[in-house]
């Protein structure tokens, strides 16, 4: 069952790329006591999160800062040195967190997940998007297609 507005979020890990490599983050310490907007896309370098749904976070970060959010991050179910190079590529710097999710073991904990098997991808993240106070999902948007719910835009109320 998927998760829905008003749920506390799973326990579960990520990998992010640190100083030294890859280091393990947990949603404690990126969710506990902070409101942190998450989005997830299927994959790292692909057209439309690449072209459209990281940059509309990227360029709207002063907006959703201005909304008190304390952290902006984004989960793919790609390695966490895909994630470190995407996020040089596409000029994040600090203000999106790259959050690895490389099995989709959270994006199956939060009931996110769909399989691309059959075209070779493997197990992916649905595109969503979500505004969480202290571990509670306040808002949730899945995009079946294109990316417009889960855009920055929607997702945070910006015109």
């Amino acid at each position: 069952m998927a998760i829905k507005q008003g749920d506390k979020l799973p326990a579960g890990k990520f990998r992010t790329m640190g100083a030294e490599g890859p280091k393990e983050i947990s949603t404690d310490e990126i969710f506990k006591g902070k409101k942190v907007v998450l989005f997830s896309v299927p994959g790292a370098f692909t057209p439309t999160c690449s072209k459209q749904h990281l940059p509309s976070y990227v360029n709207n970060y002063d907006k959703i800062k201005s909304q008190g959010v304390d952290t902006i991050a984004c989960m793919a179910t790609n390695d966490a040195f895909v994630m470190d190079a995407w996020g040089k590529d596409q000029g994040v710097g600090t203000k999106i967190l790259m959050l690895s999710d490389s099995n989709a073991e959270y994006s199956k904990a939060l009931g996110l997940d769909f399989d691309l098997g059959k075209i070779g991808f493997g197990m992916r993240s649905k595109r969503f998007s979500m505004v969480v106070n202290d571990g509670t999902v306040e808002t949730l948007n899945v995009d079946e297609s294109g990316y417009s719910l889960s855009s920055a835009e929607n997702t945070c109320g910006i015109a």
